[in-house]
């Protein structure tokens, strides 16, 4: 079974079109990681009959994707999407990622929005932000990749098996990177669409990201 994970938070607004979109495309099920929503991003999710799991208070995506990953787990994922609750990924783009993960035989793709023209990208996101993050992702994990910061991606079970995310927040796209090295897990980086609906992460954030991936790489 296909599951797609999808952490929240304070996404009453996009969750139900994002649900819909999966459901159009054949995926039905769906977990949706409530990450402390102070809004009804739980119970629109639910009404629309994705199991629902809850976090108390605010945790982060790292945390969220690894409640949902052991949720999958638990129900007999034999396959798990991550995808983001905000509407910039296209759902199309799963049959893809998936056909070449089995065709490969791979453990993880992971989504690049860099790999074909299809992404609006705002300019100093591509030429400033998103270089820098390849740099020092690169020095940290020692893996090289076009899009280092992608929520998209595609996990066999034996993935979600060996993958346990420790960063509760935005460092855990790193963090994910360096197991996939160290576990010898066979990845490789396919073309997906993202839709900018605003702007999203600006430089202040990358700083705390990288704060928070040091203090993971020198006092882990």
């Amino acid at each position: 079974m296909v599951f797609i994970v999808i952490p929240a938070f304070n996404e009453e607004e996009s969750i139900g079109r994002v649900m819909g979109g999966l459901f159009e495309h054949g995926y039905k099920n769906i977990i949706v990681v409530d990450d402390g929503s102070t809004d009804n991003t739980r119970e629109v999710a639910g009404s629309m009959g994705a199991h629902v799991v809850s976090h108390e208070i605010n945790r982060g995506q790292g945390a969220s994707l690894q409640t949902g990953n052991e949720c999958a787990l638990s129900m007999g994922a034999r396959l798990v999407v991550h995808f983001d609750a905000d509407g910039q990924f296209n759902p199309a783009d799963i049959k893809s990622a998936i056909k070449i993960l089995e065709e490969k035989n791979l453990d993880v793709v992971l989504g690049s929005r860099f790999l074909d023209g299809r992404s609006n990208i705002p300019w100093t996101k591509r030429h400033i932000l998103f270089p820098l993050g390849r740099l020092i992702n690169r020095i940290i994990t020692g893996v090289k990749l076009s899009d280092a910061h992608n929520g998209f991606r595609v996990l066999t079970r034996r993935a979600l098996e060996k993958l346990h995310i420790n960063h509760d927040r935005m460092a855990h796209n790193s963090e994910i990177i360096k197991l996939l090295k160290q576990q010898n897990l066979a990845h490789i980086e396919h073309p997906v669409e993202v839709m900018y609906h605003e702007y999203g992460q600006g430089f202040s954030g990358g700083i705390k990201i990288l704060l928070e991936l040091l203090r993971g790489k020198f006092l882990n």
